[in-house]
């Protein structure tokens, strides 16, 4: 998994300047569990991690760079992602 989330994370940080590691590792983190979980609920087949990869990169490229803006709409996920305790990239 550590692979996946770092791969990803990077990603994430590449296409969003205005988020610290830490950040962008807990969206990834956010991101990769809510689709595993939504994708239990409906009963289907779990099809492996790449298919969650492939799922989650697509987020990364159509919402990455706005992904930060996500705090001020939704407080519930605030003290998760509010965090200023890393470098921005």
């Amino acid at each position: 998994m550590e692979i996946y989330f770092e791969r990803l994370t990077n990603e994430l940080l590449s296409k969003n300047k205005s988020m610290s590691y830490t950040q962008a590792r807990t969206w990834i983190e956010l991101l990769w569990e809510d689709f595993e979980s939504t994708h239990a609920k409906t009963g289907k087949e779990y099809r492996g991690k790449e298919v969650t990869e492939q799922v989650v990169r697509q987020l990364i490229t159509h919402y990455g760079d706005k992904l930060h803006e996500f705090i001020a709409t939704n407080p519930k996920y605030s003290h998760l992602l509010n965090s200023d305790d890393g470098v921005k990239h």
